[in-house]
């Protein structure tokens, strides 16, 4: 399939990056675009579809996280967590979504997180953030069927892309505390996970959660959310203790 995409970034040189990786048929041109403001947003998309008369698929991902004891999170965090990992998902569904509902048709895909299934602290700004991916992405989808448009949450756990290595507060170290904590070895392949997403629009499904011991966990923390809250109570007293 011949696919031409739009590769949009707050950094336009990580845009050209991706954009120059793009082999075989398809094509993608890189954007600068960042997901707080809502006229980037507007404008990408409207580029899109003068370009190429329509916006068929719209890929909100951009997201950021902080790690470590809520009392030390500043309002400043907390605003800035929220306009990207809510707001800026908003912004891409406010510009997406009426184009495809006048085009008869489209798919949003918004990624949130296992943590959007499920929850810790110690990550309580990006918990919350991405709870609220998940409602904004199931309550759209009941409407949005009747114009032909599929909405898909993506929840995996730990995808191995700088973020894990990014979002430390005080004595919590990124990469290992969200590995242990949601019970992998090893990260997600984002190439793995890409391929997966693709497939899950294909067959209009509702969530993307992904690796197996993913599914595991929500299933678990579905049917007993008192365990699960327990255990991750633990996990909590576990990470303080060695973080001394």
């Amino acid at each position: 399939m011949r696919a031409r995409t739009s590769s949009a970034d707050l950094d336009l040189a990580a845009a050209e990056s991706v954009a120059a990786g793009v082999s075989g048929p398809g094509t993608a041109t890189p954007r600068q675009v960042d997901v707080t403001s809502a006229q980037d947003l507007v404008d990408a998309a409207d580029a899109v579809v003068a370009e190429h008369g329509r916006l068929d698929l719209m890929f909100n991902n951009a997201g950021i996280t902080f790690l470590g004891n809520t009392e030390d999170l500043t309002l400043e965090q907390w605003n800035a967590i929220i306009d990207v990992n809510v707001r800026g998902v908003v912004h891409g569904v406010h510009a997406a979504y009426p184009r495809m509902i006048a085009q008869g048709g489209g798919h949003i895909v918004n990624t949130a997180s296992m943590g959007g299934l499920m929850a810790a602290g110690l990550m309580t700004s990006y918990v919350t953030t991405k709870h609220a991916v998940v409602g904004l992405s199931l309550a759209l989808r009941t409407e949005a069927a009747a114009h032909g448009v599929g909405v898909t949450v993506v929840c995996p756990a730990a995808v191995d892309t700088p973020i894990l290595d990014k979002g430390e507060i005080g004595r919590f170290k990124g990469r290992d505390f969200y590995l242990e904590g949601q019970g992998v070895k090893h990260p997600v392949d984002p190439g793995v996970l890409a391929r997966r997403v693709l497939a899950a629009v294909a067959d209009d499904e509702a969530y993307v959660v992904e690796p197996r011991q993913a599914r595991i966990a929500w299933r678990v923390g579905r049917l007993s959310p008192t365990f699960v809250n327990k255990m991750a109570t633990r996990f909590i007293a576990k990470q303080r203790a060695q973080a001394g």
